[in-house]
C-alpha cells in the first residue's frame, strides 16, 4: 500500500486505488473486505450515500451461497466470538454501546438460548443494529424475529446490516475528519 496520508471523504476514496479503497473501507463489512473491494469497480460515487448504497448491493446481488456466507460471518450477540474476544473491533464496541458485554448470568443465560434458537431456525446468527436498541429492545427483537420466516428474516437481517455499515462508514468519516488524514 501506498504510505501517503489521504484525506478520508468522498473525493478520497474515489480516488484510491483498490488496495488503500478495502483498506479504508473494507472493516465496515464484518469480516468482508470482497464488498469493497467488489464496489471499488463502480467508482466514482457522487455521494456517500451512492456508495454506501453500491457496496449494499454488492452483498444484495451476491450469490445465496455468499450471501448466508457473508451474514453467517457476523458474531451471536455476547456470543463465542465475544467470549473469546476475537470480534472485530467495531462489533465489540457496538456490543458494548447496548451493555451486551455487562450482562447478568441470567441474560447471559437466555441471549445465548435466544442465540442458539435464532440460528437453529434460521441458519445464521440473530443481526441488530444494537447501537440503534436498548438491551432490553434486543432481547425483544431477538424473541419475536425468531419466528419469523427464514426469507423475511434474510431481509431484516440486511436492512439491519444497512444500519450498521452507515454508522460504521459515517463514523470512519467522522474520525478521520477529526483526525486530519488517515493513512493508507
Amino acid at each position: 500500500m501506498p504510505s501517503h496520508a489521504y484525506r478520508l471523504d468522498l473525493q478520497a476514496l474515489n480516488a484510491m486505488d483498490c488496495d488503500a479503497f478495502v483498506a479504508a473501507l473494507g472493516p465496515t463489512f464484518e469480516n468482508s473486505p470482497w464488498v469493497a473491494r467488489t464496489a471499488w469497480s463502480l467508482r466514482p460515487f457522487a455521494t456517500i450515500d451512492a456508495l454506501h448504497e453500491a457496496m449494499l448491493d454488492v452483498v444484495r446481488r451476491a450469490p445465496d451461497a455468499q450471501q448466508l456466507a457473508f451474514l453467517c460471518g457476523h458474531p451471536e450477540l455476547a456470543g463465542r466470538e465475544a467470549q473469546a474476544g476475537t470480534m472485530t473491533a467495531e462489533s465489540v464496541g457496538e456490543q458494548g454501546s447496548a451493555g451486551l458485554n455487562a450482562l447478568s448470568s441470567e441474560e447471559m443465560t437466555e441471549i445465548q438460548r435466544l442465540n442458539r434458537v435464532y440460528r437453529e431456525r434460521h441458519g445464521f446468527p440473530f443481526i441488530i443494529a444494537v447501537r440503534r436498541s436498548t438491551k432490553g429492545q434486543i432481547f425483544e427483537a431477538m424473541r419475536s424475529r425468531t419466528a419469523e420466516s427464514t426469507e423475511a428474516e434474510r431481509r431484516a437481517a440486511l436492512t439491519q446490516i444497512g444500519l450498521i455499515t452507515r454508522g460504521r462508514i459515517d463514523t470512519l468519516l467522522a474520525s478521520s475528519t477529526s483526525q486530519g488524514a488517515v493513512h493508507a
